[in-house]
């Protein structure tokens, strides 16, 4: 199959996207044209080289194959202590300013090797080779890198874009079912902020995307990355319009700080943040019924998502206070009138985001959850 080709504008230069099935097999002279290395060190996680080592092999030289460095990609160990212990492993194997990264795996890897290949003798080239379906629709475009702290998720971190982003959709093949059914949530929330369209094509074919249908996926993987592209060429270090990219992740990540990264894949986090999101906008007179009706039944289809836990809000409220979002000690949110548009919002009123959090324990938001697709349904 013939890759599509998406051109991301950065301050540091334009990088290309390459999207489609097997087209690994040509990432390696699209790797040559980046120019001369010095060394090439491919960075992983054991679980993600074994399963998909073999097929991205091919496109290293032998230098690259000498040069593996595999740590724990658990989102518990998404932190400074993991990346002093790549740069260590970076020093010992010889890697200079003229070394070339190789990330292999999913958003954890993607966003360690970022943060290594960005500080690492203050910036050395990188690639990326997504591995999962949230790594390929996002977290692998746009150059954001970061770990985590106790305090919070990705406090630590820079912009750094990558040289190239090769996209091989049959890697997702490798994929357990929980975590690609934990990836579509990400794609749902592309639909939900920029493309009614897609939203609704989702609908239609979403029992086909979960089986992987290569044309419905191949569909899917690019229109997001078109969408992720365009907003991040605009808007590089989150200033403006990057912002509607965050739709779900102040609940998200504060769900996955609370029950401390072991509960939630990251997906799942945000499949409830943004029913969250979406709640929260419903009871201010923002969001249409469709937005919280329509996601509602996705997510229903999707299945396999955890239960919601059993948290004091005010666990959530701390939590959140320490997102890097909040600005001026102010919470700000995605919030999304309609679907195919999302806005920042910092003034919404902190009754309301504890009136939404309570509504998350146990039995009310199932009720309210069924009253709303009845009536987005009739």
């Amino acid at each position: 199959m013939k890759a599509k080709i998406i051109r991301v504008r950065s301050a540091a230069g334009e990088y290309a996207v390459l999207c489609g099935a097997g087209i690994l097999r040509d990432a390696a002279g699209e790797i040559g044209k980046l120019g001369e290395f010095s060394s090439v060190h491919v960075l992983a996680s054991p679980k993600v080289w074994r399963a998909v080592g073999k097929a991205v092999k091919p496109i290293l030289s032998r230098d690259a194959w000498k040069n593996m460095h595999l740590f724990d990609d658990a989102e518990t160990k998404k932190n400074m202590r993991t990346v002093e212990l790549l740069c260590r492993k970076l020093t010992r194997a010889g890697a200079d300013r003229k070394s070339l990264i190789v990330a292999v795996g999913g958003g954890v890897v993607g966003d360690v090797a970022g943060f290594v290949a960005a500080s690492y003798l203050r910036g050395v080239a990188l690639v990326h080779v997504p591995t999962t379906l949230v790594a390929q629709v996002d977290s692998s475009i746009g150059g954001k890198t970061g770990v985590n702290l106790p305090e919070g998720k990705n406090l630590v971190g820079a912009f750094y874009p990558p040289r190239l982003v090769v996209i091989d959709t049959d890697l997702l093949r490798t994929l357990p079912e929980r975590q690609f059914r934990s990836g579509v949530a990400e794609v749902i929330k592309y639909g939900v902020i920029a493309d009614k369209s897609l939203f609704i094509y989702l609908d239609k074919n979403m029992e086909k995307l979960l089986r992987q249908d290569p044309e419905v996926l191949d569909f899917v993987i690019s229109r997001c990355v078109e969408i992720k592209t365009n907003v991040v060429s605009s808007d590089e270090r989150e200033s403006g319009l990057r912002e509607i990219l965050n739709f779900g992740h102040t609940f998200g990540h504060a769900l996955e700080s609370v029950t401390k990264y072991r509960r939630y894949l990251h997906g799942e986090a945000v499949a409830w943040g943004m029913a969250r999101a979406a709640l929260l906008g419903y009871y201010l007179g923002i969001t249409e019924m469709e937005v919280f009706g329509g996601l509602a039944l996705l997510f229903g289809r999707v299945n396999g998502l955890l239960p919601y836990p059993r948290v004091m809000p005010k666990m959530f409220i701390r939590a959140m206070q320490s997102d890097k979002k909040t600005q001026a000690g102010k919470l700000r949110f995605v919030l999304a009138r309609r679907l195919g548009e999302a806005q920042p919002s910092e003034t919404v009123p902190m009754k309301m985001v504890k009136r939404v959090l309570q509504d998350s324990s146990p039995a009310r938001p199932r009720r309210l959850t069924i009253t709303v697709i009845e009536q987005s349904r009739g």
